[in-house]
């Protein structure tokens, strides 16, 4: 087992040439969807429908002005390449709505329906607004990183991994919302009287707490405290989602992926409820790719064994290998240190969750636009000279550690930007409230053991 420093295989610390020129394919890709690769690179796409994919057969479109030889080379990465097209008059920005015209994809490994969203997002939004809704995604992330996700998930198929990347972009800004999610936060849902949001929180279903020993936080999930209809399933869906992003916070580079603890005490038939894991499965399999570290099913009673095997069924086969299940508090040893187990788990850590209650106008930075405005335009600009980096960089072949180096830079610069306008960007979660999230994003799950040590060192003073 490696430890919490070391850095996995295909992370941008640890490209292979193969990888690093994939990556690059990748961003092209990328620009050009977002209207923001050089005039000099870029070409028109095709505007009308010219093929798609049935079930693995190619099926033509009666309008199309392309060949059928043409039509069936008209995969998105020879499309977007810098190679000219027969008939393809050249223009100095990319369509976005034609950017995804001629594309032949194989529908039978489309499990989550990736092409439909896909084209849905590039015949409703502008460039503009799939460039904005991928930096949005980003947040801290090294945008290579976040890439990286989607060239991984997808085994390094760049015309896969890009349709992937805008699909999820299309389901987090039309369908989930996401901004609108953490926007809100818990004071948003307290004020509104989201009973159904807020319960979830309050009984601590879910919670965050604590690293295992590859260094990944760890969610807990309570599974005895569900019961199928107490929540909507939009509720739930939107409860699943603002833990995923709040985790997604805690990720401290170079660790890039998360733990998921299911404890099963207690568990019986009223807790069953296939709607939450079939959305919890698919959002860790189609819009948050390889962020699933590992996932501990604790103390599974033998009634769970034929739900199992359905779950099972629906699961990817590499997300099913990250799976584990563990009986005794030393099985979970394998995988968490006994002293950062929960004592309610059988570990030594004195530690419960208990949910604090949004402060009065801990959300006030929202009120200052002035500010965030100036935060803003100054991200804008870091972004602009990211991308021109990035184009520099993908131009300049193996010669290109000047832009390489510029990138890097400019990507930290990100990171430390995307959390001086946090505030006022994202309401406070409780791990805000409780000094586990700190401004600058560092995160310190053990905080409250100094709190405790302070306070027994105030008392016995009192005692003096």
């Amino acid at each position: 087992m490696s430890t919490s420093r070391s850095i996995a295989p295909g992370r941008p610390e640890t490209l292979t040439k193969e990888e690093e020129a994939k990556l690059k394919q990748f961003w092209n890709a990328a620009l050009k969807v977002f209207g923001t690769s050089a005039p000099e690179d870029s070409e028109s796409l095709p505007q009308a429908p010219a093929t798609e994919e049935e079930n693995g057969n190619s099926v033509t479109s009666p309008t199309s002005p392309t060949s059928p030889d043409k039509r069936k080379k008209g995969t998105l990465g020879r499309l977007l390449s810098r190679k000219e097209k027969t008939g393809a008059p050249k223009k100095e920005a990319v369509a976005a709505t034609g950017a995804g015209a001629d594309i032949v994809i194989d529908a039978s490994d489309d499990k989550y329906g990736h092409t439909r969203e896909f084209k849905a997002a590039l015949a409703s939004q502008t460039p503009a607004e799939l460039r904005d809704a991928f930096w949005s995604m980003a947040k801290c992330d090294n945008p290579d990183a976040l890439l990286l996700r989607f060239l991984r998930a997808r085994k390094w198929d760049v015309d896969k991994a890009l349709v992937m990347m805008v699909a999820t972009m299309n389901w987090r800004s039309k369908e989930m919302n996401v901004q609108a999610v953490v926007g809100k936060g818990e004071g948003g849902a307290a004020a509104e009287k989201d009973n159904d949001f807020m319960m979830q929180l309050r009984m601590g279903k879910s919670y965050l707490h604590g690293l295992d020993k590859e260094g990944r936080p760890i969610c807990f999930v309570r599974v005895r405290l569900h019961k199928q209809g107490e929540q909507s399933e939009e509720s739930l869906e939107r409860y699943t989602v603002y833990i995923m992003e709040t985790a997604r916070l805690m990720l401290q580079p170079p660790v890039d992926t998360a733990a998921v603890v299911f404890d099963m005490t207690g568990f019986s038939m009223a807790n069953m409820d296939y709607a939450p894991v079939k959305f919890l499965i698919k959002c860790f399999e189609a819009h948050y790719p390889e962020s699933l570290g590992i996932c501990l099913v604790h103390k599974a009673p033998w009634l769970f064994s034929s739900i199992w095997t359905v779950i099972k069924g629906w699961l990817d086969p590499v997300v099913a290998s990250k799976i584990h299940f563990t009986k005794t508090t030393e099985d979970m040893e394998v995988f968490i240190p006994k002293e950062k187990i929960p004592k309610e788990l059988g570990g030594s850590e004195d530690w419960t969750y208990t949910y604090v209650e949004p402060i009065p106008d801990e959300n006030s930075p929202f009120e200052d636009g002035a500010r965030r405005n100036m935060l803003q335009s100054t991200r804008e600009e870091q972004i602009r000279k990211y991308e021109a980096a990035t184009r520099a960089w993908i131009a300049s072949g193996e010669a290109g550690e000047s832009a390489a180096a510029e990138r890097r830079a400019i990507s930290r610069e990100l990171a430390t930007g995307y959390w001086e306008m946090d505030k006022y960007l994202r309401a406070r979660t409780v791990y805000d409230r409780t000094g586990v999230l700190l401004p600058n994003g560092e995160v310190n799950f053990y905080n409250y053991k100094k709190e405790k040590a302070s306070a027994v060192e105030t008392s016995e003073d009192d005692i003096d």
